[in-house]
């Protein structure tokens, strides 16, 4: 299984904060099934901001690490990149990582809402070549208001990845109610853990997984392994035309 979203590397972001906590997480990961990881590491966020050359030192001296213990586990570079007004012009200037040197790249969004110029970012990524993939929109408070706006979104051309704790409920039944509902109305396409350690924010890989066979959501699993195995090969990924529906929105909150 492939990991799109992750924040692995030590000292850095609000990952792990040593070299041994980031190993232990990594043997986690490979336990629950993963064999390819992405490090997704927190890039002009407004507390942090990891630079293309710490990521790709960190990622060396981890996946040395990892042979070197005889772990099956492959680490791929990535960033998770908030949204700014000058993204294509930092990704046109390779300040950025997209996801395993693919044409696609995770962007997150401000906790609380849903600015009004993403949608013209979002065409001038595509413009340049490279796929937005918005990470964790369960958890943004103006899609949770209005998942209209990540339809929009997704109509404009971006992808969407859900997050497995959020399957799980990790970040309680509203999420986790939410989720679902992104899920069956094919507004989501791509699954990662976003695992920043093994306490207050683990993998919970197989557990959001598990969530979704419970639900009959058989169908889904397999479009988010297939299209995270897409990712990973820069190849193009599966889409089902969203089916807003209103009236299920309402009662959630």
């Amino acid at each position: 299984m492939i990991d799109i979203h992750s924040h692995i590397l030590f000292n850095v972001d609000d990952g792990p904060g040593t070299i041994e906590q980031s190993i232990e997480m990594l043997e986690t990961a490979a336990n629950e099934g993963i064999r390819n990881i992405i490090s997704t590491s927190h890039l002009y966020h407004p507390q942090y901001s990891v630079p293309a050359k710490v990521v790709k030192n960190q990622v060396k001296q981890l996946q040395n690490e990892m042979d070197q213990r005889g772990i099956p586990l492959s680490i791929h570079l990535g960033h998770e990149v908030r949204l700014n007004e000058k993204l294509v012009g930092l990704y046109e200037s390779k300040e950025i990582y997209t996801l395993a040197n693919s044409r696609y790249l995770l962007i997150e969004l401000p906790s609380n809402t849903v600015p009004h110029y993403t949608k013209y970012i979002i065409r001038d990524l595509l413009s340049v070549g490279t796929t937005p993939i918005i990470a964790h929109p369960e958890r943004n408070r103006g899609i949770a208001e209005n998942p209209k706006r990540l339809e929009s979104l997704i109509r404009d051309g971006a992808f969407a990845q859900i997050t497995a704790s959020s399957l799980a409920g990790h970040f309680g039944k509203k999420v986790q109610k939410l989720s679902l509902e992104l899920v069956t109305n094919n507004l989501v396409h791509t699954y990662g853990s976003d695992a920043h350690n093994l306490s207050t924010r683990p993998f919970l890989f197989r557990k959001g997984l598990d969530y979704l066979e419970k639900q009959k959501e058989l169908d889904s699993i397999q479009l988010f392994l297939e299209n995270n195995r897409r990712v990973l090969l820069n190849q193009q990924l599966v889409q089902y035309e969203p089916r807003y529906e209103k009236k299920k929105w309402w009662k959630l909150f």
